[in-house]
């Protein structure tokens, strides 16, 4: 068994990726082009199942975009979780609405919908769901929600490539969809960023917005920007579409191998009718404070040679940039999710032997109190 370190994530790029980018690089075109409009067809075709998609420049991008197109603007608030990356708050700012945190639900680390409900104002216009870590959230419930207050329902799928509710892909519930393509990702294109619709109206604004605002050249409809995605990522993204499926087997095999040895710790439990591609393993140190759960992760990486990661330590309404949106917001799910959390290795590069050695570090500090 090695003893080698075990990093906490471990983007996969091989010969595949860098053909694929010799191929364009000789072209001469790399830029957007024909690789872009290939990579959005077979990304709706594998990813986001019945609708069409738009490659951005990121997934900041895909969601500030999907945002703007579906009309939400000053005035408008939206209801986001807290217990995320910023990126989902910070497109709503960026579209010059108020981001409204809501809490989660301890178990899926999702939007709880009564929370959501008790933070509809007269001002609400959406309800964003993330699918935190690659576990739907609980999409029904939340579109109840929606529904019955007369709210359009947004995804943020960043995480959750492949990622099911009752047998239907993420990103195709709502009005638009937003995946990320970072390195560290599921899947990547270097950088870059899908929204996904069936609305053709959103799809053209979307498309229009990502390209200086214009559909026809020097024809600006209105003020846009330069998210548009090259032909060498979009051929990256393309060559890791043939393999993300069996990637994220690899994944859901490796859970289960932490599902079965673990002990001492609280694991991703996987409600019925959802299906979680564990972009990331996050455990829960049930009643840890922040230091022991950071005391955790030292011991695992000092003693073990094990990497660990810690998302999210300071929920978006805490950080400094966005506290000025939730003044005085007591959140006690969010805040316990953040002392309590800890993500484990479960990347496809994995081996039997890591495994092993992650259960039995795990098992061993947790049991000896770090």
């Amino acid at each position: 068994m090695s003893d080698e370190f075990i990093l906490p994530a471990s983007p996969i790029i091989g010969d595949a990726e860098r053909k694929a980018v010799d191929a364009v690089l000789q072209t001469g075109m790399i830029a957007q082009g024909p690789e872009v409009a290939a990579f959005e067809t077979e990304f709706a075709e594998q990813i986001a199942k019945t609708t069409t998609c738009v490659a951005v420049n990121s997934g900041t991008s895909a969601l500030h975009l999907g945002l703007l197109a579906a009309g939400i603007g000053p005035g408008d608030e939206v209801i986001v979780p807290s217990f995320t990356f910023a990126a989902t708050a910070n497109s709503v700012a960026l579209s010059g609405a108020t981001p409204v945190f809501a809490d989660i639900d301890i178990d899926s680390f999702t939007l709880d919908p009564e929370s959501v409900r008790n933070s509809i104002t007269a001002r609400t216009r959406a309800v964003m769901a993330v699918h935190l870590y690659g576990l739907p959230a609980d999409i029904a419930a939340l579109q109840a929600v929606c529904d019955e207050n007369d709210l359009l329902f947004f995804e943020d799928a960043a995480q959750a490539h492949l990622a099911e509710f009752r047998g239907q892909h993420v990103g195709t519930f709502g009005m638009f969809g937003a995946f990320s393509l970072y390195p560290t990702k599921n899947m990547t294109s270097g950088e870059g960023g899908m929204v996904s619709a069936t609305d053709e109206e959103l799809l053209r604004l979307v498309r229009v917005y990502r390209n200086q605002g214009m559909e026809r050249r020097y024809e600006n409809e209105v003020v846009g920007f330069n998210y548009r995605m090259t032909d060498v990522h979009a051929a990256i993204g393309r060559a890791q579409l043939q393999q993300v499926a069996e990637w994220t087997a690899v994944r859901q095999s490796n859970a289960a191998a932490l599902d079965d040895g673990l002990v001492g710790v609280v694991t991703p439990p996987v409600p019925e009718g959802r299906k979680h591609v564990y972009h990331q393993y996050t455990v829960r140190i049930d009643g840890a404070s922040a230091d022991d759960r950071n005391q955790i992760a030292n011991v695992l990486k000092d003693e073990h040679n094990i990497g660990t990661g810690v998302y999210y330590p300071v929920p978006n309404h805490r950080l400094p940039s966005l506290v000025d949106f939730a003044p005085e917001l007591e959140l006690p799910t969010t805040e316990r999710a953040a002392e309590e959390c800890l993500s484990l290795p479960v990347h496809p590069r994995l081996g039997k032997g890591d495994l092993e050695r992650i259960v039995n570090g795990v098992n061993s500090v947790v049991r000896a109190g770090a």
